[in-house]
């Protein structure tokens, strides 16, 4: 895994963040969560967890899934 980078929900996303992430992030902050997301790599895979329970994955096919977090 690659560490990526922080930033605040409201508040536009670092240069590093995928476009192909960013709609599925600015969907997921439109339900009024707040907190902080973290943009990690892993296989090559851009993945954005946001502190409050949710994550926007990029899958190996290349689609872009927002959830929650899986237990």
């Amino acid at each position: 895994m690659q560490l990526g980078t922080r930033w605040a929900t409201g508040s536009a996303a670092p240069a590093s963040v995928p476009a192909a992430l960013r709609p599925a992030i600015a969907e997921v902050e439109g339900r009024g969560l707040v907190g902080h997301w973290t943009l990690t790599w892993l296989e090559g895979r851009a993945i954005a967890e946001l502190d409050a329970g949710w994550e926007v994955v990029q899958t190996a096919s290349g689609e872009v899934v927002a959830r929650p977090f899986e237990d």
